[in-house]
């Protein structure tokens, strides 16, 4: 008598047995303070949050689970919201990804949403390629978004100590703007780019560099098509030797012109920096947030 499998196992009986897998590829939106973690990239010591977030993981489904991100932040840095994937057969409610291995992760470290994308039959692999035009939290997106705030005030607030970078001395919140003008649109970045980075070209399209002051906190916003190892801290560093009148704001277009990093200010704290939104086509539908600080 013939045996119907559902839908997610179809098994051949023959001698030459085929099992087709339906796998599910899952997106999280992760939202984290990096003060207590070495970056998202996974080291020996376990002490990233891409460490946290697998053995969260592991812990929730029993199962190894590897994650790609949309992209790596460093050590101290901030994401308002990362996105990840990952591929599973495991069948779960969306709002249950959130709930189930938010309770394996610690207080600085949250998924914030989740949902589900099909990646259809794949019989007898053990990994899921990247099919064409398949999602890819990485090589799917378009644009990144990330927020530097920066405490201006003549004395350090203790509440904001790992949340904020900070300057004593006042700026200039126009100058610095003029200055960040220099950078919109393609550009060879190399006057920004860390020594050790690994990106194959240094040219980037910056869309979006806006400079704006809101009492003692400067929020720098740079939206580009993507970003090379230390650019905003190298960026934000700049722009403060143009606010504090240590340089004037066409000091910025001429580092572009020189492509030298050692003409550049050194690169700036990672503390106020956040990761703020990835951008990805509209017909993925991704449950995104608002891309501001909670605190705005």
């Amino acid at each position: 008598m013939a045996v119907t499998q559902p839908s997610s196992s179809i098994v051949s009986l023959s001698s030459d047995a085929t099992v087709v897998r339906r796998l599910r590829r899952i997106v999280l939106g992760i939202q984290y303070d990096g003060a207590s973690w070495q970056g998202w990239q996974t080291q020996r010591h376990g002490l990233t949050v891409q460490d946290r977030l697998e053995a969260a993981l592991r812990q929730f489904t029993r199962l190894d689970i590897g994650t790609t991100c949309a992209g790596r932040t460093d050590s101290g840095v901030h994401a308002l919201e990362q996105v990840v994937h990952f591929d599973t057969e495991i069948e779960r409610d969306k709002f249950s990804w959130v709930r189930g291995v938010n309770a394996f992760l610690p207080a600085s470290i949250a998924v914030r949403w989740a949902c589900e994308l099909d990646v259809g039959d794949l019989a007898g692999a053990d990994v899921v390629p990247q099919r064409e035009g398949g999602f890819h939290a990485r090589f799917s997106a378009t644009a990144r978004t990330y927020h530097y705030l920066l405490y201006n005030h003549a004395v350090r607030s203790p509440l904001l100590t790992g949340k904020v970078g900070w300057t004593f001395r006042p700026l200039d919140a126009v100058l610095m703007q003029q200055g960040a003008d220099y950078l919109l649109g393609e550009h060879d970045f190399s006057a920004f780019r860390a020594v050790e980075c690994q990106a194959k070209s240094p040219v980037r399209v910056m869309e979006t560099l806006q400079v704006q002051r809101h009492g003692d906190m400067i929020v720098f916003t740079l939206k580009a098509n993507a970003f090379l190892h230390h650019m905003v801290r190298n960026i934000v560093g700049s722009l403060i030797f143009v606010g504090n009148g240590r340089q004037p704001p066409a000091w910025i277009g001429q580092l572009l012109a020189q492509q030298d990093r050692s003409q550049a200010a050194p690169t700036f704290m990672p503390d106020g920096l956040y990761l703020a939104k990835v951008d990805y086509p509209a017909h993925w539908a991704l449950p995104q947030e608002n891309a501001m600080p909670p605190w705005f």
